[in-house]
Formats: structure tokens, C-alpha cells, sequence
């Protein structure tokens, strides 16, 4: 296993998603057997952004909504950052659509409901996501309903003297 610090308590599958600045993957927990998704950073790659990241997972661990990713670790080594993250099966919200080329609208009012009540929560704690768009939002299947949630990876504090309603979520 590459990162050794992860050994005792996850077994890491495959990688479920990359960025800029990190890589994500499926892993199980050893205990429980719960699958998860880890998302992994290098300190290294952070750089100047490593105190925001820092701040965004602080912010992180006070947010519990039903249509957010829960994040349920973190695990912070000398040289890099996991964040253990509730993992939705059901894929990214952008492939659902691409795969039915279009949505209907009972599932997309659903969808869009779940996303207005997660932004109107993070909004109501003063926190603001600044990367809106379909692939930030996953599908959690539910028997025959499916659940949106967005991905918590980009949060970020509403300054004060801004209304809320300035924030142009892309």
C-alpha cells in the first residue's frame, strides 16, 4: 500500500476521481466494512492554498445536511492531507444526465430542490460553495430514489459586509 498511514483502517480501492490538487479513492473501511471515498493531498502540490484547505476542513466538520458529503475524517501526515468523505455510488449528477441526455422534470425539480436546501443551509451557517455545478454534485441511490449531494470540497466563508445574494455560484 502506498500510503501507509491510511493501512490499519482503510483498504484503498480505485481511484474514483482526480483534480488539480488531489486524487480520490474508493476505499473500505477495515472495521465496519463501509465504503468511503479519500480524497488525497499532497501538502506539497497545496502550497500557498494548504491554509485554506485547512480552514475549509475545519469549516467542514461542523456541516451535517442530508444533501451534503459527509466528511467523516480527516488524517493529516507530515506530508499529506485525507479526508475521508462520505462515497455516492450513484456517480456524478453531469453523467446522469449525459447517459439520459436529458432529465425529466419531476427529477430534475427533485434534484434542484435537494441543491437550493443544501446551499440554503451552508448559506444560513455563513459559508458559501464556490464550485456549483453538475460534476460537484453526486448521486446517492436510495432503493428506487436517487439523493443529490454536493461535494463539500469547496466551501468557503461569506464575508460580512457581502449579501449572500452577490455570491455567483458557477
Amino acid at each position: 500500500m502506498k500510503y501507509i498511514d491510511l493501512r490499519n483502517q482503510y483498504i484503498l480501492e480505485r481511484t474514483v476521481g482526480s483534480g488539480g490538487f488531489a486524487k480520490v479513492k474508493l476505499a473500505t473501511h477495515v472495521l465496519t466494512g463501509e465504503k468511503v471515498a479519500i480524497k488525497i493531498m499532497k501538502k506539497a502540490t497545496l502550497g500557498e492554498d494548504l491554509p485554506r484547505v485547512k480552514l475549509e476542513i475545519n469549516a467542514l466538520k461542523h456541516i451535517s445536511h442530508q444533501h451534503i458529503c459527509k466528511l467523516f475524517q480527516v488524517i493529516e501526515t507530515s506530508s499529506h492531507i485525507f479526508m475521508v468523505i462520505e462515497y455516492c455510488p450513484g456517480g456524478e449528477l453531469l453523467d446522469h444526465i449525459v447517459e439520459r441526455q436529458r432529465l425529466g422534470e419531476k427529477e430534475s425539480r427533485a434534484f434542484f430542490r435537494q441543491i437550493l436546501s443544501a446551499v440554503a443551509y451552508l448559506h444560513h451557517l455563513g459559508y458559501a460553495h464556490r464550485d456549483l455545478k453538475p460534476v460537484s454534485v453526486l448521486l446517492f441511490i436510495l432503493t428506487l430514489k436517487q439523493r443529490a449531494k454536493l461535494l463539500p470540497n469547496v466551501i468557503s466563508t461569506i464575508q460580512p459586509h457581502f449579501p449572500s445574494s452577490l455570491f455567483i455560484l458557477s
